[in-house]
């Protein structure tokens, strides 16, 4: 059987670490991954996925990471039950973490903080930093000039 979860987004907020009674470390967050496709108003849904990760990968995790983080990671769904104060059985469904990414530089990081509540997010979901950037690289911008690609040329 497969139990594996591969997931880029960004941190909801800044990771919680915690130590249980054995000293171990963990840290808890949520992670927003942005879905595929658009609804009718042209806007892009979010899934906000609660994570969980152990030991030192916990303080690493939580030494480099924050609010708006652009994150991967790859773990396993978990789910678990546990009575609340009013004896009501709750249901958790979360990722455990084994491994993960940083997925932006920490110059990067900060210039979508100085960019607002958004991240740096149009309203297509798209890194509006990241785009400009692409743009003014891209060599075959505006040049009307079609492409001659054989079979021969394509690596599949």
């Amino acid at each position: 059987m497969i139990n594996r979860v591969v997931l880029v987004g960004r941190l909801t907020r800044d990771p919680e670490l915690k130590t249980t009674q054995s000293g171990l470390s963990v840290a808890t967050f949520t992670l927003a991954v942005n879905r595929q496709y658009t609804n009718a108003q042209g806007e892009r849904g979010a899934d906000f996925i609660s994570c969980v990760i152990w030991r030192k990968a916990a303080e690493n995790f939580c030494n480099f990471t924050s609010k708006g983080s652009l994150v991967g990671i790859d773990g396993r769904i978990q789910t678990r039950t546990y009575d609340d104060k009013n004896g009501q059985k709750v249901y958790v469904t979360e990722v455990v973490v084994d491994n993960f990414s940083l997925l932006e530089s920490k110059k990067d990081r900060q210039n979508n903080a100085n960019m607002g509540n958004n991240g740096g997010y149009n309203n297509n979901g798209n890194n509006s930093t990241s785009n400009n950037r692409n743009a003014q690289q891209d060599p075959f911008s505006g040049s009307g000039d079609t492409i001659d690609i054989t079979d021969d040329d394509l690596p599949f």
